[in-house]
């Protein structure tokens, strides 16, 4: 274990997450830390699905943050700034192929290469802190079959690459790209500009029932907004996507 500093790295760890929220609540956490792990046992993904992932084979981080001028009704702009770094650092080594999939994964062609969990500490209307969970899949390429159609770097470019390096490297573009962070358009019209399946003709599931409609768009609440026969909106949760 080497925790000195702004990147911290673990050996293994039940749940990044789980860390650095811990450190939040106990005072012991800086704007901008990281915590890295090797090998994360009960790694936590959206609506409280798990985040599998072969030691010392991927990114699995987690970033502390004072959201600064953003207000608890900004906590998407949060979450598009986040993937916007993601995307562009993937992008980097993967190619225009990369896409944001709505609301928190990371995806190349039609394959899941990785995903993000954000939770929120909150006093009254006050948002105090952030814990920034990344998922990146590098060069792990044998995966578990309960993961749906996933990707690493690794099976992309055929390329090994060093997680720490890398894992530095995108801690640093979230530091440079989520400095002085506003709630302005600019990062909802980049999630936007590279959104998975936009404009195309796509299967949602709500409930038990069936949706076919054409992806629009996602607002400035992170909400999705498709078209049919109608426009239509859906929140976090509301929908599953049919791959």
């Amino acid at each position: 274990m080497a925790e000195d500093g702004f990147f911290n790295i673990l050996d293994t760890v039940d749940s990044t997450n789980n860390y650095a929220m811990a450190k939040v609540h106990a005072g012991m956490a800086r704007h901008g830390m990281v915590w890295f792990t090797r090998e994360q046992t009960a790694g936590k993904g959206q609506r409280g699905k798990s985040w599998k992932s072969d030691k010392g084979k991927n990114i699995a981080m987690s970033l502390v943050l004072e959201p600064g001028r953003l207000q608890v009704k900004d906590q998407f702009h949060l979450s598009a700034a986040v993937a916007i770094s993601c995307f562009e650092f993937f992008a980097a080594f993967a190619g225009e192929e990369t896409k944001i999939k709505w609301p928190n994964d990371l995806f190349w062609r039609d394959r899941k290469a990785g995903g993000i969990l954000i939770e929120n500490v909150l006093q009254g209307k006050i948002w105090k802190w952030a814990v920034v969970g990344i998922g990146l899949n590098i060069n792990q390429t044998k995966f578990d079959k309960s993961i749906l159609n996933p990707v690493s770097l690794k099976q992309i470019t055929g390329k090994t690459f060093d997680i720490i390096e890398l894992g530095k490297s995108l801690h640093g573009l979230l530091m440079k790209n989520l400095t002085d962070l506003k709630a302005d358009n600019n990062a909802i019209e980049q999630y936007n500009e590279h959104l998975y399946k936009r404009n195309e003709l796509v299967t949602l599931k709500k409930g038990e029932g069936i949706i076919k409609t054409v992806i629009k768009e996602v607002s400035a609440s992170g909400k999705l907004i498709t078209v049919d026969a109608d426009e239509r909106e859906f929140d976090f949760g509301e929908v599953e996507w049919v791959l």
